[in-house]
């Protein structure tokens, strides 16, 4: 922890008026609550963009199968879950673009536009 970790983690004890040791207690209690918001609480940024990455090549990968879906269709067959599957892509797409400006904007320092 470097001096100025320190010193946010000090005034932050302060301000809940807790001794360090009590509000340490509390926040590592706190984050072992819920191990899954802890991580990606603490997600490097880095991990964060390779995770929207990955979640790119998986669009991009799902692109290349509605592409085959619709050569099957012009060839007369039938896809029953076809609309279903096209709105969960579609949502899956839209999180992925928020989660990119949320990225942005945090990086930038501001609210996601």
């Amino acid at each position: 922890m470097n001096d100025a970790e320190f010193q946010r983690f000090a005034d932050a004890a302060a301000h809940c008026q807790m001794s360090n040791a009590a509000f340490l207690a509390y926040a590592v209690d706190k984050a072992a609550r819920d191990l899954n918001r802890t991580a990606a609480e603490i997600a490097t940024e880095r991990e964060v963009i390779d995770e929207l990455f990955a979640a790119r090549r998986h669009l991009g990968r799902i692109h290349g199968l509605f592409n085959q879906v619709a050569k099957a269709l012009n060839s007369g067959a039938d896809a029953p879950h076809l609309d279903a599957t096209a709105k969960a892509v579609g949502s899956a797409a839209r999180r992925m673009e928020d989660a990119a400006d949320a990225l942005l904007a945090h990086r930038d320092g501001g609210a996601p536009a």
